[in-house]
């Protein structure tokens, strides 16, 4: 008999495959994560994602554009690249980007309110991710896990309200935060 109560039906596969591609944020931020562990499991990597990620929400809020969060990852990544390779750090060059968006913000006129909560946010977050490199390597290295997994209610905050960035970036972003933020506290805590 093939139904939706046997597991091993044609219909339980569909069903399954069809669930699996409508979490594929979570997959996107699973495997990120994953690959960022195994790859450098550092506090240069969880510090340098807490500050792709608040800048990506920063520049949603500062453009009125949802959209842009997810072009943002990979405009984050290439800002932080490029402060690297002209010699002035990717911190100087996130906080540079950062401050053009509030101006910019200010300039299109967006909304006051997300524009304020994101550049807090981002000042809060990317401090303490920024501060964790200032700290000796294992403390620092905790620190950067724990702000890496706090941000994960930034980004529940942002999936429940479906406001600022995509349901599909906020469930990606609690998806990376978490796992690579606690795996780098691990780390931290056991190296």
């Amino acid at each position: 008999m093939t139904d939706a109560l046997h597991p091993g039906s044609p219909y339980a596969a569909r069903r399954s495959t069809h669930q699996a591609l409508h979490r594929w944020p979570t997959v996107v931020g699973l495997v990120a994560a994953s690959a960022a562990l195994l790859a450098a499991a550092d506090r240069d990597t969880a510090a340098t994602s807490v500050g792709v990620a608040v800048l990506c929400y920063l520049g949603a809020a500062a453009l009125n554009r949802p959209w842009v969060a997810w072009a943002g990852v990979l405009g984050g990544s290439v800002v932080v690249t490029a402060g690297e390779l002209a010699g002035i750090g990717r911190w100087a060059a996130l906080g540079a980007v950062a401050l053009a968006l509030v101006v910019v913000a200010v300039v299109v006129g967006a909304p006051r309110r997300p524009v304020i909560a994101q550049t807090v946010a981002f000042a809060a977050y990317g401090g303490l991710a920024f501060g964790a490199l200032a700290l000796d390597p294992r403390p620092g290295l905790v620190l950067a896990g724990l702000t890496l997994a706090a941000h994960a209610v930034w980004d529940a905050v942002h999936f429940v309200r479906a406001r600022v960035v995509p349901r599909s970036l906020a469930e990606a972003c609690m998806a990376l935060d978490v796992p690579l933020g606690l795996g780098v506290v691990l780390v931290g805590l056991t190296s």
